[in-house]
């Protein structure tokens, strides 16, 4: 790899991080280790079943937070940018992923060892409602102009979680309990999320055509129009 590449590479990533939303981030961050540490403020002794419901708010309020993670006030400049839209949203979720991972260790952590559900059942659960976010979060800027649609998805996100124990039917529950006859299938329902989740966000990281289009110029026959039309001008 030559210097010049590794160079223009490490200017990239810290121009993306300079563009990440780090407070919004970190103020799902903060409320969530401090839903996780409320059992050590109360008196008594905490249930699984209390430590699994405080888990799953910690996880949304992070995922809230990660709904910001593509809002871009300058999105407007860099969608002409040579660097492609997928690059730029790839990289703020990789430098955020580190971040989460050490917050999600510090959650558990917080949270009495005698409250807390299986790990990797709930971190299961955790991962698919922070891709939801994401993946809202693309679709968002995909189908729309808005440059920080982040307030928007994020009440999409909070409506969704509050409705979907209310609406969905009991044989597709992905809310159980620790212990329930269908723990296991309501994870693997959960594991078909985040899959769908990653796919939408996938699907939605490259440009529409229309913009990549604009930002690469004319196309040809375009462009041959207007030297036809130019050549004729010259002619008269």
């Amino acid at each position: 790899m030559r210097r010049g590449d590794g160079g223009a590479r490490g200017a990239l990533v810290l121009a993306v991080a300079r563009t990440v939303p780090w407070r919004a981030v970190g103020a799902g961050a903060g409320v969530g280790l401090l839903v996780a540490g409320l059992p050590r403020l109360l008196s008594g002794s905490p249930d699984a079943w209390l430590g699994l419901n405080l888990l799953r708010a910690a996880a949304l309020v992070f995922a809230l937070g990660l709904a910001f993670l593509l809002d871009d006030p300058a999105r407007r400049l860099t969608t002409p940018v040579p660097t492609r839209r997928w690059v730029r949203s790839g990289l703020r979720v990789a430098l955020v992923a580190p971040v989460a991972a050490l917050w999600w260790t510090a959650v558990l952590a917080l949270l009495p060892e005698e409250a807390r559900p299986p790990l990797g059942a709930v971190t299961l659960e955790a991962a698919a409602t922070a891709l939801l976010a994401l993946a809202a979060a693309a679709v968002a800027v995909r189908f729309t102009d808005e440059p920080e649609p982040g307030p928007s998805v994020a009440a999409g996100v909070l409506t969704v979680a509050l409705l979907t124990p209310l609406l969905l039917p009991t044989r597709w529950d992905l809310f159980v309990p620790v212990g329930a006859p269908d723990w296991e299938a309501a994870h693997l329902r959960w594991a078909v999320v985040l899959g769908c989740a990653v796919v939408v966000w996938a699907g939605c990281g490259p440009e529409p055509l229309r913009r990549r289009a604009l930002r690469n110029g004319p196309g040809p026959r375009l462009a041959l129009g207007r030297r036809a039309s130019s050549s004729g001008r010259s002619g008269t």
